[in-house]
């Protein structure tokens, strides 16, 4: 309308960046992800890629082989066409309000859902998945921030898949509990095989970032304690990049990942999900996120590193990695009893 009349619309605010030509998913219009919206609906569950906006979610819920490489082997190609979604327990709404979040929030949250395990397992075993991602809200109007719930979704998706026959392997990605030691070993001994809890930005950053309940030296602390409860588990966190760390930071924050054991990171591009929320500083291009990805493999001693504009915690680009880490050392713990 603008031009119509003549007049040039009005120039962007300074703040709000252009997004550039790498930042495109797949739409989310594939038979797969009406699927799993369908079980998703029926059955009352949240999920984190709905909540929270992601931009993977018609690649993953639609089953995409977008993150495969060129010499990806059949086994391979088979896993990543395998959709995936990342339930999101104990309700849609959060306790904390993070700078960068779109997921609801309030002081006093509807109560937990009790059939909330059964429901997952029969959702997960409609699917026929063998990986899934918990993840939750912070609940930190319980006693326990519902730590023994996410205890008690763990368990029963491996009762269920265990009774079918079925190996499902759990990633599941918690709240800090602030930091509350015995909360966080309540789930880390859960029977999960990756113990998930991201740290999110630099140190620096943090305050500005994330809620000022979710401080980063209590993150690095639940990430250490979580594999003290359970030195099988694999540990895992995930950094956003474009909120104005400098390359020193983000070398540091990984460095101080490392002195906790932890086992996996992520790099993925901060993505703006509404005006209300922090401007991104900068777009990182591919190039720079393969650098990461380098550094923390090759240089830092991550046993893996998913890192791209689009990649997030809690998808799909590790998981076959993850899955054989686990097999791994499943082998070698049934090569030691037998020894």
């Amino acid at each position: 309308a603008e031009r119509r009349r003549g007049r040039r619309p009005p120039p962007r605010p300074a703040k709000i960046l252009p997004k550039p030509r790498w930042l495109k998913a797949a739409p989310a219009t594939s038979p797969k992800y009406r699927e799993l919206r369908s079980t998703v609906r029926s059955l009352g569950l949240a999920t984190v890629c709905e909540e929270a906006r992601c931009p993977n979610i018609g690649d993953c819920w639609g089953g995409g082989h977008g993150q495969t490489s060129d010499g990806a082997t059949a086994e391979e190609a088979e896993h990543f066409g395998t959709a995936t979604a990342t339930i999101m327990i104990m309700g849609d709404t959060c306790t904390r309000g993070c700078s960068f979040c779109a997921v609801k929030t309030s002081r006093k949250p509807p109560p937990l859902d009790a059939d909330e395990p059964d429901k997952v397992a029969r959702a997960v075993s409609e699917w026929g998945l063998d990986y899934v991602v918990l993840t939750s809200v912070d609940r930190d109007d319980l006693e326990d921030q519902g730590s023994e719930h996410f205890r008690r979704v763990v368990q029963e998706l491996k009762r269920v898949t265990t009774d079918r026959g079925n190996t499902l392997i759990v990633e599941a990605l918690t709240p800090d509990f602030q930091g509350d030691r015995e909360l966080i070993a309540n789930v880390a001994t859960s029977g999960l095989d990756v113990f998930a809890h991201n740290v999110e930005t630099v140190e620096r950053l943090t305050p500005r970032v994330r809620d000022r309940r979710a401080g980063y030296r209590q993150t690095m602390d639940v990430l250490e304690h979580a594999k003290a409860a359970n030195p099988g588990v694999l540990t895992k966190t995930s950094i956003m990049l474009g909120l104005g760390e400098t390359d020193g930071e983000v070398r540091t924050t990984m460095e101080d990942l490392r002195a906790r054991d932890v086992d996996v990171v992520t790099f993925g591009q901060y993505l703006q999900p509404t005006r209300r929320h922090l401007h991104v500083k900068e777009y990182v291009t591919p190039e720079k996120f393969e650098e990461w990805r380098v550094v923390a493999e090759e240089e830092m001693g991550f046993r893996y590193c998913a890192s791209g504009p689009l990649v997030r915690s809690s998808y799909k680009a590790g998981e076959f990695f993850m899955r054989n880490m686990v097999r791994e050392r499943e082998r070698s713990a049934r090569e030691g009893v037998a020894a």
